[in-house]
Parts: C-alpha cells; structure tokens; sequence
C-alpha cells in the first residue's frame, strides 16, 4: 500500500500498481496465519510469515510484467513502497529480488527498517519500543522460528540492517519519522546508518538514503521528504545518473555509536 505522494510519483510519469498483498497472506490476527492464495498454492502449515509471501507476490507481479510489453511497464525499473506493515513487506520484497530496481520502506518498525537489538536496548531504557516480543503477538508477519529468540535477541545470527543491505547496490530510500518511539525512531536510525556501511563498502553510499522527519501523523509523508523521493525516482527509475541521492538526515537529536552497535571496519568490496 503507497504511503508515499502519488501525484508527485504520477507527475513523474511513473505508473503505480496496487498489490492486495492482503489476498496473498492475512493478516488480522495471529489466527489468521496460513490462510491466503500463497497459503492455497503451498499449504496452510508452510513456514513462510506474511511477509515472505507477499514478497513471492511482488516477484510474481514482475515475472508477468515481462512477459506483458504490451503493458508498457519497465520490468528493470520497478520500484516497491509501503508505509508501517507494508513497509515491512516493501522491504523483504526488495530485499530477496534482485529484479527491484528501488525500495522505497516507510515507517516499517520491528520486522523492517528496525533493529531487533537496538530496539530492546531502547525499551530497556525505559521507552515504549515495539519489539520482538510484541511482532510475534501481532500478526503472523514473520515465521515461527523467529519466536525462539524472544528475550535473547543478542543470539539471532541477523539483524535488519542486513537485510537493508541486501538491497545493494540497488537503490533504498529509508523514510522514517522521529517522532514515533513505538516504531523505534532510534532504531530504524542505527540500523540504517549500519545498512549504509555496506553500501559505503560496495563503493555506491549514495545508493541508499536515510530520511528521518517528525511532527507528523504516522506514514503522512510530509512535503519536506519529497526532494528526496524524487531524487531516488529520478536516478533509479528514469535513469538520470545526475540525481544528487547523497541524503541521510534526520531533525531528531541521534548520533550512530558505531563502536557499539557495528564494531567492524569497513571493507573495500566493489
């Protein structure tokens, strides 16, 4: 579901398609795990969360778009968006594609753009952080095997700026909002400054942004983050390679503690 501003995106002459991701995998309870089309193809026990299966769509939708010219739709330039869940899907869609040529998550808490780890050590300060335990209890975004590390998030042998860093050295766009604490604000930070190391490694940092602006409702989207929506649109999706997309901002008072959170130097992989 596109959070984003769909005039901008459509003045820009890109195309939008909606995906009713909620046909593929529900997601209105954590009863509603196993029932869907992805569910009705694979089995209703298969160990994929929502999640992964609304990736398998988005993948699907791109394999029927080349086959399709007639649809006039750029199979190399396709971009995937979703705000607060969605973003969550936008994300693993992006992630495990490599055909998506830009990811565009938006406010996706625990289960996207969020650090498990960091987002305990913010609720073990005392702030009300969604984590682990809470996605679990929600919905069934996530495979069960993920439960077995609740409370000991230190021994999950990922974490989510990994799957940030997935998308490289494709194009991601993260957009967040300061104010919302419940979907670690301080979090989706670090593990987003930790994903640009990887980016900043592959020697393309200005492939991936990080944008971070409050004092708006949840996935509002407001006017200010739009230079950089477009930036992203304009280099990845239209091919203009003179974009400046060397964003990574934040108005809230954050600083990246490196040493603590991604004690490791930076390789030259490119």
């Amino acid at each position: 579901m596109n959070t984003l501003n769909t005039s901008v995106i459509r003045d820009m002459g890109v195309a939008l398609i909606t995906l009713p991701v909620d046909e593929i995998a529900q997601q209105s309870g954590t009863h509603t795990r196993g029932r869907g089309k992805f569910y009705d193809l694979y089995g209703s026990n298969h160990s994929a969360g929502a999640l992964m299966a609304w990736a398998w769509a988005a993948s699907r939708l791109i394999d029927a778009l080349e086959v399709t010219p007639s649809a006039n739709i750029d199979p190399a330039r396709i971009a995937v968006t979703g705000g607060s869940r969605y973003g969550k899907g936008a994300l693993a869609a992006g992630a495990f594609d490599e055909r998506i040529a830009l990811t565009i998550p938006q406010e996706s808490g625990c289960g996207g753009t969020s650090s498990w780890r960091v987002a305990e050590a913010q609720k073990a300060s005392g702030q009300n952080v969604q984590t682990l335990s809470h996605i679990i209890t929600e919905q069934p975004w996530l495979s069960k095997s993920i439960e077995q590390f609740v409370n000991q998030t230190n021994k999950l042998p990922v974490d989510q700026h990994m799957i940030l860093g997935m998308c490289a050295p494709r194009g991601l766009l993260v957009i967040e909002n300061t104010g919302m604490e419940w979907l670690g604000n301080l979090s989706c930070y670090t593990s987003s400054q930790a994903a640009r190391l990887i980016y900043e490694a592959l020697g393309v940092k200005d492939h991936m942004g990080f944008s971070q602006v409050g004092g708006h409702m949840h996935c509002a989207f407001p006017d200010s983050q739009i230079p950089e929506l477009r930036a992203f649109i304009q280099k990845f999706l239209l091919g203009d390679n003179s974009a400046n997309t060397n964003v990574n901002k934040t108005d809230g008072n954050f600083s990246f503690d490196k040493a603590r959170w991604a004690d490791w130097s930076v390789p030259t992989l490119r």
